[in-house]
């Protein structure tokens, strides 16, 4: 017998997915052991991802508002930046959350374990402790431990080269830096370092920016970044790269041919793998996919009877309200509810300048599975708050059913589309078809009525445009 013995629930990982798990299956009256291998709870997300992120994107947003501006009225002076404050800055925000988790840990009486863990069978844990190695026995395992940066072999191994992690902590502000990978995360990074004052370079191999959007979304955000950063590299891989004294040599090969070009740093973001694959998961009867997923249920269950997992290493998407949503099923599937993860859709956000943000069906997926529908657009221009708010450029879209007239899929681009795509997912959780979001009354103005108004494209009954079905 150990102190660790006789928990209803050990929890592998206390980040958004890991945390919220414990913190419920609490709740519900379960006894829980959380092992964490680092000394904050709060995972990726709040200490090196989401949140110190949007804290910097924040700032960045900040800075173009206040250029925007200029010669409309209010002009301002320019932005001194000073790195060591904002980089306080992020560290406060991360550590009010943070702390906040601990205590709220503590109240819910959750024995929190530090130390890295791995499966020592289908049934015990081993964990290294700074203290030596401990044997966790376990009836129910919630595995969330998350993912980490994709790496690209053969890169020198240089301080100038970045991960993500590396890129918020705000080492420096490079001239020129180059960030491989034209998806959200290398985006957003641009976007900081973009209003720091750095020269952005984005090579992506894919033939746009934000693959997994639809290319209509992505459009405004390539205009504007086209006129903004120093180069855009679409189709293009990076075929060498040669650390020097005087900056990062890197050799591109794309359609036109080969280049070469010198960076003070380079930003590698080409997507995240699961980190399935450094717990001995196998040792306990589970079996990897090829990109070292777990396979679950709807319930949360793997193969092997009293382990569950979520979050990043049960696959694609890799967010952490999916995490936290299939962390709430886990818990209460364990307490003897009949729960079920079965959410109709998952949204996606990039928290750029403009937010593109889309749910449900694409039109990229539509025509993979030659599935019909409907498509409503209005256009930001015909916005008065877009207007108003030098947010014009942006437009709302909706996918409709052609035959039940029902919601199956929104994109928006343009400010706050991440807060704005909230009311898409519900109207397709709740089944409503465009006569149900256009008859809603939405308050005026604002830029959430540019979705009732793409409904009443839908049903025919705009008036603030005049009507292209028409």
């Amino acid at each position: 017998m150990t102190e660790y013995d006789n928990y209803d629930v050990v929890v592998l990982g206390g980040g958004p997915g890991g945390y919220t798990a414990a913190f419920r299956a609490a709740d519900l009256g379960l006894s829980v052991l959380l092992v964490e291998r680092e000394e904050r709870l709060g995972g990726v997300c709040l200490n090196v991802g989401c949140i110190p992120s949007k804290t910097l994107l924040y700032a960045a947003g900040l800075i173009e508002k206040t250029l925007t501006f200029s010669g409309k009225g209010v002009t301002f002076a320019p932005p001194v930046i000073d790195i060591v404050a904002l980089g306080a800055h992020r560290n406060e925000v991360v550590s009010k959350l943070t702390d906040g988790l601990s205590a709220l840990a503590k109240a819910r009486k959750i024995t929190v374990l530090r130390g890295i863990g791995s499966l020592a069978s289908a049934h015990e844990l081993r964990v290294e402790t700074v203290n030596g190695a401990v044997t966790v026995p376990f009836k129910n395992l919630i595995v969330s431990v998350g993912s980490r940066p994709s790496k690209l072999p053969n890169f020198p191994d240089d301080e100038r080269i970045w991960d993500s992690t590396d890129a918020l902590a705000l080492k420096f502000i490079p001239k020129r830096l180059l960030i491989i990978g034209g998806g959200i995360i290398g985006l957003e990074m641009a976007t900081v370092y973009h209003a720091l004052g750095s020269k952005i370079t984005v090579v992506e191999m894919k033939d746009q920016l934000i693959p997994p959007a639809d290319a209509d979304l992505v459009k405004p955000l390539y205009r504007k970044l086209k006129k903004e950063f120093e180069d855009i590299l679409l189709s293009t891989q990076v075929t060498d790269v040669k650390a020097g004294t005087a900056g990062l040599e890197v050799t591109f090969k794309g359609a036109s041919g080969e280049k070469i070009s010198q960076y003070d740093a380079i930003l590698v973001a080409v997507g995240r793998r699961s980190n399935a694959d450094s717990i001995n998961i196998q040792k306990a009867g589970i079996e990897l996919d090829k990109r070292s997923f777990i396979e679950v249920n709807e319930r949360m269950e793997t193969g092997v009877s009293g382990i569950y997992a979520i979050g990043d290493v049960t696959g694609e998407p890799m967010l952490a309200h999916k995490a936290t949503h299939q962390a709430k099923t886990a818990a209460e599937v364990i307490a003897g509810h009949p729960a079920a993860f079965a959410a109709l859709t998952i949204p996606s956000v990039a928290y750029t300048h403009p937010e593109i943000a889309w749910m449900g069906l694409t039109e990229r997926e539509a025509a993979e599975k030659n599935i019909a529908f409907s498509r409503a657009e209005f256009p930001w221009a015909a916005s008065g708050r877009a207007l108003s708010s030098l947010a014009s450029a942006g437009f709302t879209k909706a996918l409709f059913d052609p035959d039940t007239d029902r919601l199956l899929g929104a994109g928006i681009v343009g400010d706050n589309a991440g807060e704005l795509i909230a009311e898409a997912v519900l109207a397709l959780e709740m089944g409503a078809d465009y006569r149900d979001i256009s008859l809603t009354v939405h308050a005026h103005p604002t830029l959430s009525e540019t979705f009732a108004f793409a409904a009443e494209i839908a049903d025919g009954s705009i008036t603030d445009i005049l009507n292209p079905a028409k």
